[in-house]
This record gives structure tokens, C-alpha cells and sequence, in this order.
């Protein structure tokens, strides 16, 4: 099945949306964006998930990083369920604050690689799986993660590495294990000692190992 690698161009698809049609690289336009697909509209996880994703709209757009949902009905499916979403999430008299892509025949989500081949429908046609795509400025697929119909999605973990893309697409480091803005940062192990301490004011302090190798380098950006 076609689908997309790290450092992809996403293509400029054009698709009916919730709010008109679109191609999507003028919908981007410089902003980073998040694209992530539902199985189904009118279905318990999805309806949490996008209702979610509304209450915290807010946190992206402070990113800079434009939302956008997919699923395989109908624009007027959509605009009815958008009305169950913000019901749920507390919200029932404000529009849904991103649009939704209607791919009822699936070709998106056939070109994107985003089809559950064990979920089915009940014409045994396979669902969209839930898909999140994390595009750069420069419209490159820089994060994807993909999980089941059935387990539904973690949107602040979906915020935490948006925030890791972010800082280390501008600086030279990386973020460790459980890393949350704050937290101290790794420099990447192409930076010498000297690079790393005229780069990083705050200091770099290094992790001893039993192999004696100087790798575990921490600085507190």
C-alpha cells in the first residue's frame, strides 16, 4: 500500500472540506500542521478524540501548527457530527475550530497509506486507521504515528513531541526519554566538545558510563 516516510514531501492534494475545498499546500501555507485520520464519523473513540482535539486547539495554534482531521464520509456528515464533537467536549454553541476532510471514496486514504486492513465497515470496505501526520513549514512529513481503530489517541503526547520537533528543528540537540519542555536536552553526537560549549552557555554536563565513552551529553536549554 502506497504511504509516506520521514522526510516525504506530503503531497498537495486537493479535498472537500468542512470548510470548502482545498489544496493543501496553500491550507498549510508556512505554519507546521497536524493531519490525523478517523475510522468513522458517529463512533464513540473518534468523537472523544476530536472533541479533545477542539478543547485544546488553542495549544496548537500557540505552536503555530494548523489542524486538520480526515475521515471517510460525506462533508454533511461531518458538519452533523462536528455538532456531536463539540457537544462532548463541553462547547455544544461554538463551531469545531479545524476542518475536516471528507474522503468517502477512500482515495486519500489509499495515497496516504492510511487504511486498517482489520477494521471493516459493514460492506467489508477497510477504515481509515488513526493516522497523525506531523508537516514542517517546508511541507515534509517530519513525525508519524500510526494506531488501530481501536485505541484511541494521547493529544498531549501529540503536543510533546510537536514541542520536540520544534526546538530541536532550530537547535542542535535532541530530547531524551520522557522529555517535556523544561527538561534538560542531549546534544547530538556530531557536535564536538568545543562546538558544544560555545553553542550552549548554560553549560554541558556529561553522564559517566561503564564503557567510559562520552556520549550521554545533557545542557539545559
Amino acid at each position: 500500500m502506497p504511504g509516506l516516510l520521514l522526510g516525504d514531501e506530503i503531497p498537495n492534494f486537493e479535498a472537500d472540506t468542512t470548510i470548502g475545498r482545498i489544496k493543501f499546500h496553500d491550507f498549510l501555507g508556512n505554519s507546521w500542521g497536524i493531519l490525523f485520520s478517523h475510522p468513522r464519523d458517529f463512533t464513540p473513540v473518534c468523537t472523544t478524540e476530536l472533541a479533545r482535539a477542539a478543547k485544546i486547539s488553542n495549544e496548537f495554534k500557540k505552536r503555530g501548527v494548523k489542524m486538520i482531521a480526515l475521515s471517510i464520509d460525506s462533508v454533511a456528515d461531518h458538519n452533523s457530527w462536528s455538532k456531536d464533537v463539540m457537544a462532548v467536549s463541553k462547547k455544544a454553541d461554538t463551531d469545531l475550530p479545524f476542518p475536516i476532510i471528507a474522503d468517502d471514496k477512500r482515495e486519500l486514504s489509499v495515497q496516504l497509506g492510511m487504511l486498517d486492513p482489520d477494521e471493516k465497515d459493514k460492506d467489508g470496505m477497510p477504515l481509515t486507521a488513526r493516522c497523525v501526520f506531523v508537516i514542517g513549514p517546508d511541507k515534509k512529513l517530519k513525525l508519524s504515528i500510526l494506531y488501530p481503530a481501536t485505541t484511541g489517541r494521547n493529544f498531549d503526547e501529540l503536543l510533546r513531541v510537536i514541542d520536540s520537533l520544534q526546538l530541536t528543528a532550530q537547535k542542535k540537540v535532541a530530547t531524551p526519554v520522557d522529555w517535556k519542555p523544561g527538561d534538560k536536552v542531549m546534544v547530538i553526537p556530531s557536535l564536538s566538545d568545543a562546538e558544544a560549549a560555545s553553542l550552549f552557555p548554560n553549560g554541558v554536563t556529561t553522564e559517566e558510563v561503564p564503557s567510559g565513552k562520552k556520549y550521554l551529553r545533557y545542557t539545559q536549554i
